[in-house]
């Protein structure tokens, strides 16, 4: 059973907040965020067949050939690619019990993440600025909601690695910490694949199209 108080101070220390979980058991956890990813999944699913039946609804505007900038989108996929391989570097010094090494490719995972949701912010502020956003049509609502919400994950996704990374520099490759990062793992590469989707579904069609 998961404990829920904080960590009782030494005296003139600071309280620490930090909730191990001593008798959690490891299935229950995975499998609970394996439910998880599959509801994420219906999320995403329901958004790309909201773009499929929207996509072509320009409203005498702009259409995908007109407004993407295909090896910006190849530039920003590359980020996310790499920091999917950089996080599996991770994994490997975890098994192997190097703490200082994960954190190292932590971190870069880290850098590609937000060069990735850089680019991505600077492609919607550019649609934007070009009177695309996503009031003009049927088609870039769907595309911004889409994409967006694909970056609002990958975002928390950043938040996320970085409270791991606090919590393993203070309390080590506990097996709380392996569980965790081992979560974490999942969702990025879950991000990944569905990148690739919008990628080729949104992108690479739009344009060939």
């Amino acid at each position: 059973m998961a404990s829920h108080s904080p960590t009782l101070a030494k005296d003139g220390e600071a309280p620490s907040f930090y909730m191990e979980e001593d008798h959690h058991p490891e299935g229950g956890t995975m499998l609970g965020f394996w439910i998880y990813l599959m509801s994420d999944c219906l999320i995403f699913a329901a958004l790309f067949a909201t773009y499929a039946v929207l996509g072509r609804n320009y409203a005498a505007g702009p259409s995908p050939k007109d407004l993407f900038d295909l090896p910006l989108v190849a530039l920003n996929t590359s980020m996310l690619l790499f920091s999917s391989i950089t996080y599996g570097f991770a994994m490997l010094e975890m098994a192997k019990g190097e703490q200082r090494r994960m954190q190292l490719w932590l971190g870069v995972t880290g850098l590609f993440g937000l060069a990735f949701i850089g680019l991505e912010l600077y492609e919607f502020a550019h649609l934007i600025h070009e009177g695309a956003g996503p009031q003009r049509s049927a088609f870039l609502s769907s595309f911004f909601t889409l994409v967006g919400t694909h970056g609002l994950h990958v975002t928390l996704g950043l938040v996320w690695l970085i409270v791991l990374m606090v919590q393993t520099e203070r309390k080590g490759l506990i097996p709380e910490n392996q569980r965790r990062l081992q979560c974490l793992s999942m969702f990025w590469h879950f991000l990944d694949v569905i990148w690739i989707g919008v990628f080729t579904f949104v992108y690479l069609m739009g344009v060939l199209q």
